[in-house]
């Protein structure tokens, strides 16, 4: 069984690599990454556990497929098995770098965790810094050594979940701005990241704000663990290399730039630190172990990125016209509040970013990633179907309902804060 994962491993790995291959000298080569992608998916779907969503998207794909086959619909091969392979390639790249991103653990005084305000803000830009390149493994990080010391308080909670949500703002190594890229790859960079940074500090303001108003929330006892800022030096580099890359070269999309520089610096980093004989070790333990368990987020991008293919043949096919003139600010904050809407339900935003992003390829693509991004960010952090609200109830033993109720006026305010952005980007666009 364990060569069978480890094989599994390969084939993603290989996935990961052949793209970059297939961007930079031939495109068509791309559906075989995909292929691989799915091969690998075949092996490791028993395995996955909670599968019910998967098997739905499943059936309905192939109802959907079905019906624009009686009816002659043009389904485009290509993207049924390789629509998300570039945020996939970015979720891989990017997992690289816990191989290296992890800061050591002895540089952290493990008997007493600092606490006050002071501790709140340290351990909240630790959170949402070392998230914003490493994803979820810094939210574990932190949260399992609180967990250690006694259950996870509200303050924690709420720390936790917008510290770590806020990042898909902004954060390029973040999967959600893979996935805008890749519904909306005509988008400003400069605006996106401009808009999502200052959306972050808003988050925080009014978290902050918040917690020191709400007696029964007393900051001072607050206990945080603040992780070192020594290995601030990898997000930093990789920011630099990214836009300065960007800069020369702007038509090489800025995913395929943070996945190729996430591998090259866990490569460089690593040999340095371990020696070529361990780093060598580290990085095949990594494929044959730690890509495998990227299943869940494998299958999902996958299985919703052919759902969506699937109904937006149906979609185009029918000739549906879009019900709106024009896509500006009113309309976006309309759509932010379906996506959130749907989310709370059940509906991951990827799977309805699949299904419009092909309906709405005409319009803005910066207004429309910015309204992605701020689905995507708005909702993980409150809706109790978010992977990042399933693991804090699975790992840590807190009620999704206590999450919810803890985050759910936030979310509200932020949509109040979004629209607003939403309405001054408008303006800055001409779309107003």
């Amino acid at each position: 069984m364990n060569k069978i994962i480890a094989f599994s491993g390969i084939l993603i790995f290989l996935s990961f690599i052949s793209t970059f291959y297939s961007y930079f000298f031939n495109s068509e080569l791309l559906i075989y990454s995909g292929l691989l992608a799915w091969f690998a998916l075949f092996i490791l779907f028993s395995s996955i556990k909670k599968k019910k969503m998967l098997l739905i998207l499943f059936s309905l794909s192939f109802i959907s497929f079905f019906i624009s086959y009686i009816n002659d619909f043009d389904v485009n091969i290509i993207k049924v098995f390789a629509v998300n392979q570039y945020l996939l390639t970015l979720l891989i790249g990017v997992g690289f770098l816990r191989l290296i991103a992890i800061p050591k653990q002895e540089h952290i005084n493990q008997n007493i965790l600092p606490k006050g305000k002071n501790s709140f803000l340290k351990t909240y830009l630790s959170v949402h810094l070392f998230g914003s390149v490493i994803n979820l493994s810094s939210l574990i990080l932190v949260a399992d050594k609180l967990y250690k010391k006694a259950p996870l308080t509200n303050i924690q909670i709420i720390l936790l979940t917008r510290a770590f949500a806020s990042d898909a703002y902004w954060s390029p190594f973040f999967v959600a701005f893979a996935a805008a890229v890749t519904y909306a790859p005509n988008l400003s960079t400069s605006t996106i990241l401009i808009n999502g940074i200052f959306l972050a500090i808003v988050t925080f303001l009014i978290s902050y704000y918040e917690i020191i108003k709400n007696k029964d929330l007393d900051i001072n006892e607050f206990r945080g663990y603040p992780l070192s800022f020594n290995s601030l030096y990898l997000p930093i580099c990789l920011a630099f290399l990214v836009l300065i890359t960007n800069h020369f070269y702007p038509d090489i999309k800025v995913i395929i730039l943070v996945a190729a520089f996430s591998i090259l610096l866990t490569l460089i980093v690593l040999s340095i630190k371990k020696g070529l004989k361990k780093a060598k070790q580290k990085f095949i333990n990594h494929i044959n172990n730690d890509l495998p368990n990227m299943k869940m987020e494998m299958s999902l991008f996958l299985v919703a990125g052919m759902f969506g293919i699937s109904i937006g043949s149906i979609l185009i096919g029918l000739d549906l016209s879009l019900p709106f003139e024009k896509f500006d600010w009113f309309i976006a904050s309309i759509l932010l509040a379906i996506f959130i809407f749907l989310a709370f339900i059940g509906i991951h935003p990827i799977i309805t970013i699949a299904i419009i992003g092909d309906l709405l390829s005409s319009v803005n693509h910066t207004l429309l990633a910015i309204t992605f991004l701020m689905a995507w960010s708005t909702t993980v952090s409150t809706s109790p179907f978010s992977g990042l609200n399933l693991t804090i109830v699975a790992r840590y033993k807190v009620e999704g309902k206590r999450i919810f109720k803890l985050n759910i006026l936030y979310a509200l305010k932020m949509y109040v804060v979004c629209v607003l952005c939403l309405y001054f980007v408008s303006n800055y666009l001409n779309l107003s």
